[in-house]
């Protein structure tokens, strides 16, 4: 179980506009979130005029060797090019596949030696990275629709 969490946390860079942060707050292993709130990337998600964000919430089962993850969707509403999140009015919660294209605005984050990642915003650009790394350890990732985690 260590073994699993250490590998998302090392998905965490300054450079990534997404996070992975202890979820004990929501009695939750991790969570893994667009960065939206931080103020270092208020102008790249304006310019890519988000209107809806999620948030992944994660458990660990050791006895199953498997992480649970469940889907959560925000508003998000600009004021004065400051981000303002509350639980979507549709209140979704399970698997989710969106894509939040705006202008079709891009964000390239480029990592050396020479590898680049291009983020549309979709969850898949969280998801991937997180299965890829669960699967890595020999681990499953299973999606929540409803109830518990």
């Amino acid at each position: 179980m260590d073994e699993v969490r250490q590998r998302l946390l090392t998905l965490n860079r300054d450079t990534a506009p997404y996070q992975i942060i202890d979820g004990a707050s929501q009695n939750v292993d991790l969570i893994a979130e667009w960065k939206i709130v931080d103020a270092k990337w208020y102008e790249l998600f304006a310019k890519a005029n988000l209107t809806k964000v999620f948030r992944i919430y994660m458990k660990f089962d050791a006895a199953k060797h498997q992480v649970r993850g469940k889907d959560e969707e925000f508003t998000v509403e600009w004021r004065a090019g400051v981000p303002s999140l509350s639980i979507s009015a549709s209140k979704f919660q399970g698997q989710m596949t969106s894509v939040e294209f705006g202008a079709a605005y891009a964000f390239t984050e480029e990592l050396k030696p020479g590898v680049v990642y291009n983020y549309r915003f979709s969850t898949n650009e969280i998801k991937k990275p997180i299965q890829e790394a669960i699967t890595a350890c020999g681990w499953d990732y299973k999606g929540v629709a409803f109830g518990k985690l």
